[in-house]
């Protein structure tokens, strides 16, 4: 088994280009106002996953090799790499333009997520946010995570609930609910456990003295927001989501598994 702890030995050919990552299709930035809730709620999961990263770090006793497959922007990337060498993966050159200008430190590498450019069982944690919803091969892509990470390693994947998120997304393949999301991981990882995120009581209460944010906010272009929306959008940081265990109305699913 390989015992590689460096992020540039785990590429198959033994670089880390550091090209890559960003806008393609639809993705989540940040500093756009108007996709603040957004952002917010994909970023909140990042944020769990660096808490799960520091427990890997503490079980292994050493730094853990991260990939970020499927990283866009990279400002996830960017905070996972603030606590262990984490490799930015992602498949397009957009992508990779904006991943050198924005987060030129990062290392970084373009390749296909259904063919991992990755060599077999080195790396301990992979994550991989809202990403496999718009994936054609999600089967395939699930068994590339899976053939990557050590034994023991740890896979980290997020997507939109299929039983709330709003229907019509052109960018999105095949969304899942939770059930679906366990099956699909199943056959290739132990011990799924899926998560949920939803909103915390801050955005609850503002629901309550108005109306459902999220259609709010997809059913009228954000020059025409009314000024309590705009400042709620405004004003949301990750404090205002919540991770717990899963439901069928949760907003978002969060699943790991455990590799064989």
């Amino acid at each position: 088994m390989s015992t590689h702890t460096s992020v540039e030995a785990v590429t198959l050919d033994g670089t880390a280009d550091t090209l890559f990552a960003a806008s393609a299709g639809e993705r989540t930035v940040p500093g756009i106002w108007h996709e603040n809730y957004w952002f917010r709620r994909h970023e909140v999961v990042y944020d769990w996953t660096v808490t799960l990263v520091e427990q890997v770090t503490a079980r292994l006793g050493r730094d853990p090799v991260v990939v970020d497959a499927g990283c866009g922007e990279g400002y996830g990337t960017q905070a996972l790499a603030a606590r262990t060498p984490t490799l930015a993966l992602d498949y397009d050159a957009a992508t990779a333009a904006h991943l050198a200008r924005a987060h030129p430190t990062l290392p970084a590498l373009r390749g296909n997520l259904t063919a991992l450019p990755l060599q077999d069982d080195t790396v301990d944690v992979l994550v991989s946010l809202q990403t496999v919803e718009h994936i054609w091969d999600q089967p395939r892509f699930v068994a590339e995570c899976a053939r990557v990470l050590r034994p023991g390693g740890v896979l980290v994947l997020s997507t939109p609930n299929r039983l709330t998120f709003p229907p019509g997304n052109i960018f999105h393949h095949r969304e899942l609910d939770a059930d679906e999301l366990t099956a699909l991981m199943s056959p290739h990882v132990d011990r799924v456990d899926v998560l949920g995120v939803d909103h915390g009581g801050r955005i609850r209460a503002w629901e309550d003295a108005h109306t459902d944010i999220v259609a709010a906010q997809i059913g009228a272009d954000p020059d025409a927001w009314d000024e309590p929306l705009r400042a709620m959008v405004a004003s949301m940081t990750t404090a205002d989501f919540t991770i717990g265990p899963a439901s069928a109305g949760c907003l978002d699913l969060v699943a790991t598994g455990v590799a064989r």
